[in-house]
């Protein structure tokens, strides 16, 4: 969604409602779309424009089965706020599909048309419609649901294979604008990042997370159990969506999700001393090697080799250190 909806009035989260929850139980897996190579290209601003506009392109197609998947929730839901609450998250989606015309007049060209849909992104929003059209496991068919209760539990379903959604491209817009130098003016990609990082778009998903909320009070465990596996569903399938942007440039992540060996080509670093630590170890283990090391006038045992003494281990090292600082400046200011 490249351009999120106006927010229709500002709603403040229930700390054990359902869906901060579900956001709290999934978060962890969220960072495998923040280490995306597409998102740190992005982020950097090194992301090359054809990219980004095939990522753009797919959003019309997300916000097209958002608004029909909208409409379906608004005719399950038997509650008049309910209704109202969902019409006006549809119209915020249909009025951001016209804006989107914005981004095509700012790339000179209508490259929606030229970029078809990609399998990431049929994925979701085929699970998303699916949801909505009343196809959940544990359900009856759309059919042969008796009750008006009985369809509002549809609704509950479509918003939770919905809500994930939202809540990460929130999550990625915050994180991203702290990323952005406030003296840096010709980021490429600000205005993406700005967007999903306004009050605007933070209330709306607050607005779905808080109806997602209420739509499912009067459920029971087994159904609130189904709600998790949609989201978490939603969740793995716009992972997948951020993974699925073609890059043909040359990226350094921390984390990778997924690795064809046909087509990919990984490198993989590691210290000096073999480890792979969140902090430096090697002073550590070079203290450790330099206490251990025999004196400058202690005698080795013969048939062994022989062993540099603490002192030019000591010396040895520092020099070692000087030049890895060094080196290490000089890299980092190129």
């Amino acid at each position: 969604m490249a351009i999120p909806p106006k927010s229709v009035g500002a709603v403040i989260p229930t700390e054990d409602g359902l869906a901060s929850r579900f956001w709290i139980k999934f978060r962890r897996e969220s960072v495998l779309s923040l280490y995306s190579p597409f998102v740190i290209c992005l982020a950097s601003g090194s992301l090359e424009i054809d990219t980004f506009r095939h990522c753009i392109a797919q959003d019309v197609h997300f916000l097209k089965a958002f608004a029909q998947a909208y409409e379906l929730a608004e005719d399950c839901a038997d509650d008049d706020d309910a209704k109202l609450a969902i019409s006006k998250l549809r119209k915020g989606v249909l009025e951001a599909l016209k804006l989107h015309n914005s981004f095509v007049q700012e790339w000179g060209l209508d490259f929606v048309k030229e970029c078809p849909i990609n399998s990431a992104t049929l994925k979701y929003t085929e699970f998303v419609l699916a949801t909505a059209s009343g196809k959940v496991e544990g359900l009856k068919a759309p059919g042969k649901l008796d009750t008006p209760f009985e369809k509002t539990k549809i609704a509950a379903y479509t918003l939770g294979a919905m809500t994930p959604c939202m809540r990460l491209y929130a999550f990625l817009g915050k994180e991203l604008e702290a990323l952005l130098d406030p003296n840096e003016h010709d980021h490429p990609y600000k205005k993406w990042i700005r967007n999903y990082s306004s009050e605007g778009f933070q209330a709306t998903t607050l607005q779905t997370e808080d109806l997602l909320d209420k739509l499912s009070v009067s459920l029971t465990g087994e159904e609130l159990n189904i709600i998790e596996k949609l989201y978490h569903q939603a969740m793995k399938l716009e992972i997948e969506f951020f993974y699925a942007q073609t890059l043909t440039q040359p990226t350094v992540i921390p984390l990778t999700k997924e690795h064809d060996p046909a087509g990919d080509c990984l490198m993989i670093f590691s210290d000096f001393d073999l480890t792979c630590t969140v902090v430096d170890s090697s002073a550590i283990l070079a203290e450790i090697a330099i206490v251990t090391a025999p004196k400058s006038d202690q005698n080795q045992p013969e048939g062994q080799i022989t062993r540099m003494s603490s002192s030019e281990l000591r010396n040895t090292w520092g020099e070692l250190s000087q030049q890895y600082t060094e080196e290490y400046e000089q890299c980092i200011e190129s």
